[in-house]
């Protein structure tokens, strides 16, 4: 009867010990977290200094926020695991229920002081409040970070380029004899996983993730993780707002060809067209960066399409030049012409009485004043007593005036003829000679500027 009591009393009390050890509490008590915080804080957690800790990382991209050409930055949003030993914690979970983890402010436990070599600004992402430790001293800690990183851009094939930035982890201030790094997944996995995650790649597509270690050679080295991310820009935006304007502009330039060089509205136009492709340069300059050691493709591109449409103007400018040499003496005829008309209109030219070096003058101004006014309205006003005598002169003019208008049309007609049968002037032959050869140059030379130009693109 009292061996059966003894018995229930002892588990009674392990029954009591077992609810009292199902606590997260019990097992801080147990490993003394609460009272001795300077053993798991202030020191690299090793029982023996000449052990390294041994650093596990892992890195998954969650989204390309931002790529920042002109300024040579990479904004990546990454997941980064951090896994270590700390050898003064460990226990046994069937003595606290199974309990294996358990999750503890950050603070509490040592951590490695692990940085980004390429980062230029501070994490603004609250880091992760708490880290997890197994019952074997595994520590794990995981943090979202939103980075702003220094990446060194190649955009010679912009926008058709593709584009490798780093993320380089190692230690501030411990050597390879206290800390060691190593990649917990291999380069595959780091792209696979990165690609089963991935939220958000702006204007890119991710392509891979590529997983390097670089081991120190010597104790008095660093460990360093290289992540490279490799990305490719979507290039269609790009095609529609940019390329395919000055492309279209070209066009513009080659059929400006069709219209006359008479007038003044080629010219006008080809300057407009050159002024429109100045302003599209104007954009590309605020998007690449200004330290680039090669010039862009996309920058030849509009230099020399820029190059090519001012040497289409300039040709224009010399083909008027020349049209313009046949035109002064049509210019000079015409003011002989209009002097001419002034004499006639001035009192006193036209009198029968002047000298014999007007006579020519006094027919010219007859032709001319019969061709535009009828003899009625050169009629002056005179006396009645006269008037017959004025009747008889004004059926005379009547009559002379018709025949004067018959010579007219006559001579119009034989003008005419003759001007079509007429060859254009010396200096208007050699302008459209030149012009004619200079097309075909152009659009010889802007063809092969292309080609070469998409062929330098589509280059691996």
């Amino acid at each position: 009867m009292m061996f059966s009591g003894f018995l229930l009393l002892l588990l009674l009390i392990d029954g009591v010990n077992t609810d009292r050890n199902c606590s997260y509490q019990e097992v801080l008590n147990h490993l003394s977290l609460t009272k001795n915080k300077d053993l798991y804080t202030m020191t690299r957690p090793v029982k023996n200094y000449k052990h390294p800790t041994w650093i596990s990382m892992e890195v998954l991209l969650y989204a390309i926020l931002d790529v920042v050409e002109k300024d040579q930055k990479f904004i990546p949003y990454v997941w980064t695991v951090m896994r270590w030993r700390n050898e003064y914690i460990s226990w046994d979970p069937n003595q606290f229920c199974g309990i294996d983890n358990v999750s503890l402010p950050t603070e509490v436990l040592w951590k490695p002081d692990l940085t980004i070599e390429e980062m230029t600004e501070k994490d603004k992402a609250p880091p992760s409040p708490y880290l997890t430790i197994n019952n074997k001293g595994d520590v794990e800690v995981q943090n979202d970070q939103v980075l702003v990183s220094t990446c060194r851009m190649h955009i010679f094939k912009f926008p058709f380029d593709i584009q490798r930035c780093n993320l380089s982890f190692k230690s501030v201030i411990h050597t390879a004899k206290d800390i060691r790094l190593q990649a917990s997944d291999n380069s595959s996995e780091a792209t696979e996983w990165s690609r089963e995650v991935m939220r958000s790649q702006y204007e890119w597509l991710f392509i891979s993730m590529t997983v390097t270690t670089n081991n120190a050679t010597e104790l008095i080295g660093q460990d360093i993780i290289i992540y490279t991310i490799t990305m490719k820009r979507r290039p269609l935006l790009y095609i529609v707002n940019f390329l395919l304007p000055v492309l279209f502009f070209l066009c513009l330039d080659l059929t400006s060809f069709l219209i006359s060089d008479n007038g003044g509205e080629k010219l006008s136009f080809k300057v407009t067209v050159l002024l429109a492709v100045t302003v599209l340069q104007l954009i590309l300059n605020d998007i690449l960066p200004a330290s680039s050691n090669r010039i862009p493709l996309i920058a030849v591109y509009c230099i020399g399409i820029f190059a090519l449409m001012l040497l289409s103007l300039l040709e224009t400018i010399f083909v008027m030049y020349l049209m313009e040499k046949d035109s002064a003496p049509q210019d000079i005829k015409a003011d002989r012409d209009r002097s001419q008309s002034e004499d006639c209109n001035k009192p006193g030219k036209a009198n029968l009485h002047n000298s014999h070096g007007e006579v020519h003058k006094w027919n010219q101004c007859i032709y001319d004043v019969s061709t535009s006014e009828t003899p009625s309205e050169l009629l002056p006003v005179t006396n009645e007593g006269n008037s017959g005598k004025l009747i008889e002169e004004y059926h005379a003019l009547e009559k002379l005036s018709d025949e004067l208008r018959e010579m007219e049309k006559t001579l119009s007609l034989l003008l005419g003829n003759m001007k079509e049968k007429e060859k254009p002037a010396y200096w208007t032959r050699v302008a459209k000679r030149v012009n004619r050869v200079f097309f075909i140059f152009y659009v010889t030379v802007v063809f092969l500027f292309l080609v070469f130009i998409f062929i330098k693109w589509n280059d691996a």
